[in-house]
């Protein structure tokens, strides 16, 4: 009954507001590798959001601004098929792995042995675990209720050049204003994963407006500088006097972000901090991980458009995940990603909405 009762108050939210319908399931019922594909909706009182499993992508998140006015926040596709073969941007509200960011020269030594991964960033890095990777995969379903759903997926030894026979899960929540990823990994053989969300958030709804404006702080005393090729160049600099202090709140203006914070502190922690001062719509982002890339959309020039239409342009979204500091298994004074097989990892973030 309580399950009911707060899908109910989701859907009077959702009807008496302004927003448009929620993204059609049938554009997305299809079959990718022999896996049946769906999308599915998980809601609390506070926000909706739909899952595809094709990439455990979120497809939609809808959430209320300060006038209590409903809006799809996450920039994305309104069907399975502009995912499955990507004109532009892949990424988009994915799950990215087994290694997400970047892993120089595509290789990395791990107890004396050599492994070598796809060289699927300018032909000679790897960028978010390969030419498939995690996010071109389907995920089987193995619960779902009305708040939440858990994917699962399966990694055989030596799939895009990574040791071990390895099992992913991710379970998606909604509780109130909270969307919770929580993510675990097992290996029958040592190999390294960094596991994170991908989400390009739009606090003013998807296409609307750029995010120089919104205001941001992030707990991180330093950043890891990378080279031309995103690459990092081993360097632990603080942020002091430079455009990635955010230590205190302010606009994010201009600059072209595409960097990892290291963030201060450990365990379970509120980290950053982002609000559209228009709509009112803020960001909090809770996690355990030592890092947080962010990313201001440098790359799109308009040429995508998002579900409804809109088109995605420069600085237009911003892309904030939890992760490990990238590259991390080829720099030794970086916490390590690698995981024996008697370990389970794990990440767990949380995604805090409000509205003020």
């Amino acid at each position: 009954m309580r399950k009911l009762l707060t899908l109910c108050v989701a859907a009077i939210a959702l009807s008496c507001s302004s927003l448009p319908s929620l993204v059609s399931r049938k554009g997305f019922q299809g079959e990718v590798d022999g896996v049946p594909i769906d999308l599915y909706t998980i809601a609390s009182d506070h926000i909706t959001v739909q899952i595809t499993n094709f990439g455990a992508r979120v497809v939609s998140l809808y959430t209320p601004d300060k006038n209590g006015r409903y809006a799809d926040i996450v920039v994305g596709h309104g069907n399975l098929d502009a995912y499955v073969k990507p004109v532009g941007e892949r990424f988009f509200g994915a799950m990215v792995g087994p290694v997400a960011n970047r892993i120089l020269n595509a290789s990395f030594k791990m107890e004396g042995e050599m492994w070598h991964t796809d060289a699927n960033d300018y032909g000679v890095n790897t960028l978010h675990g390969g030419f498939k990777g995690i996010d071109m995969r389907a995920w089987t379903v193995e619960d779902k209720t009305d708040t939440s759903i858990t994917l699962s997926l399966l990694l055989p030894h030596g799939l895009d050049g990574f040791p071990g026979n390895r099992t992913l899960t991710v379970t998606y929540s909604v509780s109130n204003g909270d969307f919770q990823v929580a993510v675990e990994g097992t290996t029958n053989k040592r190999t390294v994963f960094n596991v994170t969300h991908h989400p390009f958030f739009c606090l003013r709804g998807e296409g609307n407006g750029a995010i120089d404006e919104y205001l941001m702080t992030i707990h991180a005393s330093a950043y890891t500088p990378v080279d031309s090729l995103g690459i990092p160049t081993g360097e632990i600099v603080p942020v002091d006097g430079s455009p990635f202090d955010f230590r205190w709140t302010r606009p994010i203006g201009d600059y072209k972000y595409d960097h990892n914070w290291c963030l201060d502190g450990e365990g379970l922690r509120s980290v950053c901090l982002m609000k559209d001062p228009v709509s009112g719509r803020t960001l909090e982002i809770i996690t355990d991980q030592p890092g947080l890339q962010f990313y201001s959309g440098n790359f799109f020039r308009g040429t995508e458009s998002g579900k409804n239409g809109k088109r995605i342009t420069y600085h237009s979204t911003a892309v904030l995940e939890a992760q490990a500091w990238p590259d991390a298994t080829n720099h030794p004074n970086f916490p390590s990603i690698e995981v024996p097989p008697s370990q389970t990892y794990r990440s767990n973030t949380i995604y805090r909405f409000g509205a003020e």
